[in-house]
């Protein structure tokens, strides 16, 4: 059994790519107040959000659980609307040795979008599961950031 791989899942939604990415980068720090499953959300190191290297704290239901973890953005490619991500520490380090997430967003022809989130990870042993439960907490969540930019 690998202890590496790779998951992903693409959710289409009706915001338009521009105005879906653009939240990543100027309002993430809002996601705890827009997304069920965000508990809490504090900048823990750095004094922006949306840079690459800040590192945020994080409370998340994952699997019916809280978890918490840290998160910083690694990387912010505007031009192709992608976001890459690495999560640490705290639960998520009890069982990923690596754990990135990738969020790219694709326009379509109908003025919506379509979102495809990737997770890669390396679990630390061949007993932890692969992260089916972060792929469905990330597909749940890019829903309700579609909600709430349909409703503003």
């Amino acid at each position: 059994m690998a202890l590496s791989g790779k998951l992903s899942v693409e959710v289409t939604v009706q915001t338009p790519a521009a105005k879906y990415f653009n939240i990543f980068i100027t309002q993430f720090h809002k996601f705890q107040n827009i997304c069920e499953r965000i508990l809490q959300a504090k900048l823990h190191e750095g004094d922006n959000w949306h840079v690459p290297h800040s590192v945020k704290n994080w409370t998340l239901i994952v699997d019916g659980k809280p978890i918490k973890l840290k998160e910083k953005i690694e990387a912010i490619d505007k031009e192709n609307k992608l976001m890459t991500y690495n999560f640490f520490d705290g639960d998520i380090s009890k069982n990923y040795k690596v754990f990135k997430v990738f969020i790219q967003v694709f326009e379509k022809s109908d003025g919506g979008a379509s979102v495809k989130i990737t997770i890669e990870y390396e679990k630390i042993n061949e007993n932890v599961e692969a992260p089916y439960g972060f792929l469905e907490f990330f597909e749940k969540s890019a829903k309700d950031i579609d909600s709430h930019l349909l409703k503003a």
